[in-house]
């Protein structure tokens, strides 16, 4: 029963919820009260056995009015399918003569020729069967897509869930509820845009958090976050020795990042060497504030709390808990 309180309060219940009202309303109105009605269809539409009824009707009907161009326009209304349809045709006639079928094929094709080679595309689409596999390829791929992302974000905050075991995640999550923000009024600043408070765990391998930044009528102004930068030793759980923490301005072509590293990361020249490209290297110490600023916008993050784990590897080096502060201002000048 804790496992699932414990679940229900992590889920984003209310995207989920506005996915699901979503699809209900949108059913409610594709089925119920706004039907789509299927009117002036093609006999693309028909079954096979039928669409080789139609083309023999066609082809009889050019026996009596030798009209290339009619019969050209009711061989196009069969699609990618007319050629298919023809071809049974040809194999077996049934009343027709074997003659008048060539001649009506002939005749398509002397039409469609001078048309200048019309393409035959499916009617439902108006594209190619080619065109049309390839949308239904990178439709799957992006369905693929979306059930692996929440799998990993489902994997990622209940990997143990059977043992009812409480995660790192779920440990990270509860420290960051009970850690107290800053009341920056009180300190003679402008509340900020956003405020949260994000905490790492060892065995959080995936931690990676990102926040949007919007106004308050909803605009869009950028986004915020912290994730892994760099490990250190080997085996299960990862040791974090350095985290970054980037802001994303949509008025700013670059994306502002600074790296927060353990003392023993620091001070090693060669952990020191890999990080300097990602951006200014930090060291993390209890209460130690960085400032990332972007074209429009601030972020202050506050090292609100730092433990440090305690193994064979060299005192200091990788991270037992990290808790942050991130707020962000609107860059004043």
């Amino acid at each position: 029963m804790q496992f699932v309180v414990a679940f229900l309060k992590k889920l984003p219940l209310v995207p989920i919820a506005l996915f699901i009202g979503g699809l209900v309303f949108g059913l409610l109105i594709g089925w119920v009260i706004a039907p789509v009605e299927f009117v002036n269809a093609t006999p693309f539409y028909l079954r096979s056995d039928l669409r080789e009824d139609y083309l023999r009707m066609a082809i009889d009907s050019y026996s009596i009015n030798k009209s290339a161009p009619l019969a050209a326009d009711r061989w196009l209304g069969l699609g990618s399918t007319s050629q298919e349809a023809f071809t049974a045709i040809q194999n077996n006639p049934g009343y027709l003569p074997a003659p008048l079928v060539q001649e009506f094929g002939q005749s398509v094709t002397n039409e469609i020729a001078a048309r200048g080679g019309q393409p035959v595309a499916d009617p439902s689409t108006g594209m190619s069967p080619v065109m049309r596999t390839a949308l239904i390829g990178v439709g799957i791929i992006l369905l693929l897509g979306v059930a692996a992302a929440a799998g990993l974000y489902l994997f990622r905050l209940f990997g143990k869930r059977g043992s009812g075991e409480v995660t790192a995640v779920m440990q990270g999550s509860e420290i960051s509820k009970s850690a107290a923000k800053t009341n920056f009024e009180e300190q003679g600043l402008a509340p900020p845009i956003t405020q949260m408070m994000t905490t790492y765990v060892l065995g959080d391998d995936l931690y990676d958090e990102s926040f949007s930044i919007d106004t308050g009528a909803g605009e869009f102004l950028g986004e915020y976050g912290v994730g892994v930068s760099e490990i250190i030793g080997v085996g299960e759980p990862k040791k974090v020795t350095a985290l970054e923490v980037w802001l994303f301005d949509k008025n700013d072509i670059k994306t502002a990042t600074k790296v927060l590293m353990s003392r023993h990361a620091f001070s090693d020249a060669a952990i020191r060497s890999r990080l300097e490209p990602k951006g200014e290297l930090v060291l993390v110490e209890p209460q130690v504030q960085i400032l990332l600023e972007t074209a429009t916008l601030q972020l202050l993050a506050t090292v609100v709390d730092i433990e440090y784990g305690k193994t064979s590897l060299p005192d200091n080096s990788y991270f037992e808990r990290v808790t942050l502060e991130l707020a962000i201002w609107p860059r004043q000048g």
